[in-house]
């Protein structure tokens, strides 16, 4: 195993690092290791990032020759709306 050494760290962070580290009965160096586990992991994942890319997919392929309105014709459609409601919807 590798050795890793940090330095010119905050002494709040040490601090809070040894208080996380009680807290759940472990030392400051093996907090130190879970918390670089933790976050490195969850950076690997690409299942995750392969899930969404699916999903997305799915919802292309349900959506597919859908139209829908531009954002134009719905900002368009949003002004007539208060100008409706700014003189009652007499339009006037």
């Amino acid at each position: 195993m590798a050795t890793l050494t940090v330095r010119n760290l905050d002494d709040s962070v040490v601090r809070a690092l040894r208080v996380r580290a009680a807290e759940r009965g472990r030392s400051a160096e093996a907090e130190h290791r879970e918390i670089l586990r933790e976050v490195l992991t969850s950076i690997r994942q690409p299942s995750s990032r392969a899930a969404a890319a699916n999903r997305l997919a799915e919802f292309r392929h349900r959506t597919a020759g859908r139209t829908s309105a531009t954002a134009a014709e719905l900002l368009e459609e949003s002004r007539q709306g208060r100008i409706a409601d700014l003189t009652d919807g007499s339009g006037a």
